[in-house]
């Protein structure tokens, strides 16, 4: 692994790297996916990584990230590992099946591909290249604008494994299926894993997504996931981010959505130390609808990045947008949110809001809503706050009795409740909502001077506070 100066530096080690593998890697690739690997590696090799001066990027700097020397495995490695002895999932009363990434790669059991009673698929991108090259074929890199997208023709060009879900027409998944992508090595490590998920025509599926790492080593992850999302079908989506500092998450998410579909996808964001979610949503049945949900709780020199892009193709659809940030220390966030009408696409319902709590003077937001509209039957809005703690409310919890510091923390709290109360499972909610509470209070650990005794069983606490004046 060598350290590079400069991005372009890495850019030649990657674009050379495509040329070795190409026999030693690539070899046994269909003809479909080596056409595909080939046009995208051109792309990226045309376009680069995206710099300052990119439109889509400005404000997000990237220079730091791209000037270090990573390690990328295009072999699996140690798939028998035990990860119960790097990562435990504490959810309590959550029955899913667990999908395992390490490193890029399927591990534990799924490495293979398990198809259950009703049809449905699961397991690994790779095998499911092997077996099922008609799905593949149909769906795989088929997502809106994924191509207009340089990480997105780089994931492309490198992406070996990842996560493959099939639903059949008129299946309804009861249970969750839960993905966790955990980083753990000795070295820098640059991670490009896949995923493609295809619900049939009737279906319905619950899918977490989250993204862990296990040590405080430089990484670069980038990820990229395609739904597709068939008629009358519902995806309920969730992805938790918790990073280290030295972490960055490039996360790019397709959501294609045929007629009187539903989705609802909300990103939780807790810490890492870059994070740019890009979210692609293309409404292209009528009656269909999207609910975009996120929450991202920043601080030190931590950096969030949430790009979110809807686009209403036809009529009848309708979509709303809800992202919320508390930002303390020097930590800096952008939120940019595209809502695009097209001409055809009359009797439109769209919104889309975000707001933002800076608790330092240091700390940094940048929202750019934006409405882009070529219909005239369409019902569109768009808003977004950026302030401190509401004084009146932090008076009113003090004349009660509450310390300074637990005030904060329930203002702070109920700013981000909004956005968790829209996760459907209970004990998955009540997880979240207990990491955020501890994320909030700066530790890991219950605090007995805490009023709200974070995910203590034996100490039931109820306030006594009229939240909705705060």
């Amino acid at each position: 692994m060598m350290e590079y100066t400069k991005p372009n530096v890495l850019k030649k080690h990657l674009t050379d790297l495509f040329e070795e593998s190409k026999v030693s890697v690539f070899s046994k690739d269909k003809d479909y996916i080596s056409a595909l690997r080939t046009e995208a590696i051109a792309q990226f090799d045309k376009k680069g990584f995206p710099s300052g001066k990119d439109e889509s990027w400005r404000g997000t700097d990237l220079k730091k990230v791209l000037s270090k020397g990573y390690q990328q495995f295009l072999h699996p490695q140690n798939q028998d590992i035990d990860l119960s002895k790097l990562f435990i999932c504490e959810v309590h009363n959550f029955d899913t099946d667990i999908l395992s990434l390490l490193n890029g790669w399927m591990v534990n059991g799924y490495a293979r591909l398990k198809t259950f009673e009703n049809g449905t698929i699961i397991g690994s991108l790779a095998e499911a290249m092997e077996e099922y090259p008609e799905l593949i074929n149909e769906y795989y890199n088929k997502s809106d604008k994924i191509n207009e997208h340089s990480f997105s023709s780089l994931n492309t060009a490198f992406a070996i494994d990842g996560v493959f879900i099939y639903v059949p027409d008129g299946v309804q998944v009861d249970r969750a299926i839960q993905m966790v992508s955990i980083i753990n090595h000795d070295e820098n490590l640059l991670v490009q894993n896949r995923n493609l998920i295809i619900l049939g025509n009737n279906s319905s599926l619950t899918f977490v997504q989250c993204d862990d790492s296990t040590n405080k080593l430089t990484s670069l992850n980038n990820s990229v996931t395609e739904f597709f999302i068939g008629e009358n079908s519902n995806l309920d989506h969730t992805k938790l981010q918790n990073l280290n500092n030295k972490s960055t998450l490039i996360n790019s998410t397709y959501i294609n959505q045929d007629a009187n579909s539903n989705v609802s996808t909300n990103a939780i964001s807790l810490n890492g130390g870059l994070i740019r979610n890009n979210i692609n949503v293309a409404l292209n049945g009528q009656g269909s609808n999207a609910n975009v949900y996120g929450l991202y709780l920043m601080d030190d020199k931590q950096h969030i990045d949430n790009r979110v892009y809807i686009d209403h193709k036809v009529a009848n659809c309708t979509s709303s947008e809800l992202f919320k940030g508390i930002l303390d220390d020097e930590a800096s966030g952008i939120f940019n949110g595209h809502i695009m009408v097209r001409k055809d696409a009359q009797n439109t319902n769209a919104f889309q809001n975000n707001n933002n709590i800076l608790l330092k003077d240091t700390a940094t937001i940048d929202t750019l809503p934006f409405l882009e509209i070529y219909a005239d039957d369409v019902k569109c809005s768009h808003g977004a706050t950026i302030g401190q703690l509401d004084l009146e409310a932090m008076f009113y919890l003090r004349s009660r009795g509450i310390s300074e510091d637990n005030a904060r923390m329930l203002l702070m709290y109920a700013f981000a409740t909004e956005v968790i109360n829209n996760i459907s499972i209970d004990p998955l909610r009540e997880r979240i909502d207990d990491m955020v509470k501890k994320r909030l209070r700066g530790e890991l650990s219950i605090c007995d001077t805490c009023v709200l005794h974070c995910g203590s069983p034996e100490k039931e606490v109820h306030f006594d506070i009229d939240l909705s004046k705060i």
